[in-house]
């Protein structure tokens, strides 16, 4: 099933109880979403005002309330009424205090304005997803009102998040690196490749390796008649390694000085990275590299140890060198890499992984969770790499942000009509 339906489908189950009703989990998760649903679609079910905003009524007094924007930073505007009629900006005071996911707090008071209404001094930042206080003097009459006003909000049970790979970790600080993605090839390192060679001429008696045998120095390989004295001599293997190529055959006459087998100390080998234009003068010895093998997704770190002074004719291109270990004897000689070089690495105060960034409505947000409730909260980005990102502002360290399967909060905000509304 997939991940998105299998999550809506948890979410459903959810908000059912399950059949028998006796799962206190099930049915506290229900109730919870229940909640945060109807805070998501109280606005549009409360009753709106001639300035649109909503109206907030008790002992035939009214408050109208919106959050004013206009193309200029939000903050709270209200307007009064006595029995449906305004009054002046004058005749009463109203305060306004939020509560956000988390327990922040922040209270902002109107204050009368030329165009006959309140309004805060003080922007109201995002997310616009909160708890609702609203405390007004008219006359003699104190009034109250709590309300939820929630957007880009919604609560995923724990053990649905689990089952849906949802995971978090805590917004901090970190190191964003200037990073090249590029191409190479395995070579064997020059020096660690030898050939076994007949001596003297004659017939090949016996063969006792084959391409991919693993030999050590000094093992016998094959035995050949000389021709000069009649009598078996050995043909041992000059280096330990892997018999790469075999060029002989038993019965066969072996030539002097004639390659019988190829031998390749495989132990380490060279990664021959092509560094195009620019980078070839940005690059420069002793950074760090991460190779990474195409068969497995298998990477190992390393360093790059020289860049060559010619160019590559085929690709014209300058090679980048580093050396890699080959103990499990996977990585080959002429297979294709692709590798990461570090040129730089700059410290940032908070940071988190790319997998954490989404875009809703036009904004980057991460989402944040706070108990089984996860929250889009906008971000200003600054620098990135191939694997994290810079938050500049919108997050505080510790923040716990769903870093992976983010794309599914995302959807379950959307298909819950939880996404960015005034």
């Amino acid at each position: 099933m997939h991940l998105i339906s299998a999550l809506a489908l948890a979410l459903s189950l959810a908000a059912c109880g399950g059949e028998s009703g006796g799962d206190d989990h099930a049915n506290e998760a229900a109730g919870d979403h229940a909640a945060e649903e109807s805070g998501e679609h109280a606005k549009a079910e409360a009753e709106t005002g001639e300035h649109g905003g909503r109206l907030l009524e008790q002992d035939g007094y009214t408050v109208e309330l919106t959050m004013a924007e206009d193309g200029k930073p939000p903050r709270f505007q209200g307007w009064l009424y006595e029995d449906g009629e305004p009054l002046p900006a004058t005749a009463g005071k109203v305060e306004v205090r939020v509560t956000r996911l988390g327990g922040q707090t922040a209270s902002y008071t109107l204050t009368p304005q030329e165009d006959g209404s309140l309004a805060a001094a003080d922007t109201v930042g995002e997310p616009h997803s909160f708890e609702v206080e609203v405390r007004a003097s008219i006359g003699d009459e104190m009034l109250r009102w709590e309300y939820p006003s929630y957007e880009g909000r919604t609560v995923i049970a724990a053990a649905t998040a689990e089952k849906s790979g949802i995971e978090v970790q805590p917004a901090g600080p970190g190191v964003i690196a200037d990073e090249h993605e590029v191409q190479g090839l395995l070579t064997p390192i020059e020096g660690r490749v030898a050939e076994a060679t007949a001596r003297f001429p004659g017939p090949i008696r016996s063969l006792r390796a084959n391409v991919g045998d693993r030999v050590r120095a000094g093992q016998t390989l094959a035995t050949i008649e000389s021709n000069l004295s009649l009598s078996n001599y050995s043909v041992a293997a000059p280096i330990s390694g892997v018999v790469t190529a075999r060029s002989a055959s038993v019965g066969g006459l072996a030539g002097e000085g004639m390659p019988l087998f190829e031998i390749a100390d495989l132990s380490q080998l060279w990664v021959d990275l092509h560094i195009f234009g620019a980078d070839a003068q940005h690059i420069q010895p002793g950074v760090p590299v991460a190779v990474t093998r195409m068969s497995d997704g298998k990477t190992v770190e390393t360093v790059l140890e020289r860049v060559l002074p010619g160019m590559a004719t085929a690709s014209q291109s300058t090679v980048a060198r580093a050396t890699i270990d080959n103990a499990d004897g996977l990585w080959r000689p002429g297979s294709a890499v692709k590798a990461r070089i570090t040129v730089e690495q700059q410290p940032v105060e908070l940071m988190v992984p790319l997998s954490a960034l989404q875009t809703m409505n036009g904004e980057e947000v991460v989402f944040v969770r706070v108990g089984d409730a996860y929250q889009a909260q906008p971000v200003e980005v600054g620098q990135r790499d191939g694997r994290r990102v810079e938050i500049l502002s919108g997050l505080s360290k510790g923040d716990q942000v769903v870093v992976e399967e983010s794309y599914l909060i995302k959807a379950d905000i959307e298909k819950e009509g939880a996404s960015h509304e005034h």
